[in-house]
């Protein structure tokens, strides 16, 4: 309705128009070949104006009929290219599908209609690739490093195809080409990085994190602990060696993450053998209160050279109050009571956690006790046959694998900050068959960890 007003009211004011210029006052002269006219100034104008309208019309039509081959020559090419750009975009879709015969028939159909495009080549090498012809998609992924647009992409490639057929040293090698590139590819830098931290090069990996970008709070966090833990790993490696500079990563590992129960412990047992106790033992027990770590604790206690059951068991008692609040607090309050003959105060501090599910640390040391204190061998030995089913206690683990300490990297994978303080999988696992209904026919099964 608005148009149509619109269309209306543009009508009547083109007409007026017209109007008023004919009707303008005035004549207009012309004389040409014997001939001579004289009409109204309005008409003139008129006369002229449609001429001029009639002029530009007629040029447009003459220089439409001249470009019509070019113009259909033009249709042409853009058919071809809309062509070229569906096949494309089709053959992506049918790889992604799972569809990789049709997408390498699509991407040679849009290499046909666009010779020029690039993203068509590395679509018909990620269609041989999931072919699994190999040979022809390392010679697109080759033909395609080349080009500079497309050479990231490439590798890429070439280290997918190097990983699926196990050769480590050749996708290594591509992740490293990739990397060299500015800006890297975040799939080429982890690469590179694991592989740096899988063989130990600590500093080399470093450098890397420290060069690393920032984009966000949650990154930040995430490159400052993996410094963290590369600075405790250099401390780790250095601390016989070079006690020096091993204090200087491990501190430098604890302004990033104060807590980091690793580092501390290199900087207490490197300050306790630099003669500096206090400063040790302040931060240990800076480091215990904030973690609650049996580690940290178990150092403080033993943190003086050459010092008596009972001096430990005094340094211990600094630490932890009775009864102690947390599990891994009694059991290291039981330990230094053991050992200084304090079956009393050992008693006590694992009253708590000796009635209801004791963990195999606290059926040992129970053990331990009833044997010590008393001479009670048939309790003893009761304590230690409920410590085969009992429960694991926390320990460092990564990857299904335990240690007595914290280490860097994992010695399965390689991955480096894998190692936990929790209890192994494994034995969480264990006491899941173990509460399971029996079978109708005992099957021999293996045997217990530790058995």
């Amino acid at each position: 309705m608005i148009r149509l007003a619109s269309w209306i009211i543009g009508s009547l004011l083109v007409a007026a128009a017209i109007a008023w210029i004919v009707s303008l006052p005035g004549t207009m002269s012309l004389e040409a070949g014997g001939y001579r006219m004289q009409p109204r100034l309005g008409t003139a104008i008129f006369v002229v104006i449609v001429v001029i309208v009639l002029v530009i019309a007629i040029w447009a039509i003459i220089r439409r009929i001249i470009g019509a081959p070019a113009s259909f020559s033009k249709a042409s090419r853009q058919r071809r290219k809309d062509q070229g750009v569906e096949a494309l975009s089709e053959g992506f879709i049918a790889l992604q599908a799972g569809d990789p015969v049709r997408a390498r028939s699509l991407a040679r159909d849009a290499q046909a209609r666009l010779p020029d495009n690039q993203a068509a080549k590395l679509l018909e090498a990620r269609a041989d690739l999931a072919l699994g012809d190999m040979s022809a998609a390392r010679e697109h992924y080759r033909a395609l490093i080349a080009n500079q647009r497309t050479a990231v992409a490439a590798l890429s490639g070439l280290y997918e195809q190097a990983q699926a057929q196990g050769r480590k040293d050749a996708a290594l090698t591509f992740a490293r080409k990739a990397a060299a590139l500015s800006p890297a590819p975040e799939w080429a830098s982890s690469a590179v990085f694991d592989d740096l931290t899988a063989n130990g090069k600590w500093a080399e990996a470093l450098a890397m994190v420290m060069a690393h970008p920032s984009r966000n709070r949650e990154e930040r966090a995430h490159l400052r602990r993996r410094q963290a833990v590369l600075e405790t790993a250099m401390a780790r490696e250095d601390e016989t060696r070079d006690p020096q500079g091993a204090l200087s990563h491990a501190l430098s590992a604890l302004k990033l993450l104060p807590d980091f129960v690793p580092a501390a412990l290199i900087a207490a047992r490197i300050e306790a053998n630099r003669g500096e106790t206090r400063k040790a033992m302040s931060l240990l027990r800076r480091v215990y209160r904030a973690t609650g770590h049996p580690d940290a604790a178990g150092l403080y206690g033993n943190i003086v050279h050459g010092a008596s059951a009972v001096e430990r068991l005094k340094r211990v008692r600094e630490l932890i109050d009775l009864p102690p609040a947390s599990r891994a607090a009694a059991l290291v309050l039981a330990r230094a009571a053991v050992d200084a003959f304090d079956w009393s105060l050992a008693r006590n501090a694992l009253a708590n956690y000796a009635s209801s599910e004791p963990s195999q640390a606290v059926c040992l040391l129970m053990a331990e006790i009833e044997e010590g204190q008393n001479g009670d061998q048939g309790k003893a030995r009761e304590w230690l046959a409920r410590a085969v089913r009992a429960p694991r206690d926390p320990v460092w683990t990564a990857d299904g694998v335990t240690s007595d300490e914290w280490e860097p990297v994992s010695p399965i994978t390689g991955k480096l900050d894998a190692f936990e303080w929790k209890v192994p999988v494994s034995a969480v696992a264990t006491r899941a068959v173990e509460a399971a209904p029996p079978a109708t026919e005992p099957v021999p099964g293996p045997a217990l960890p530790g058995a």
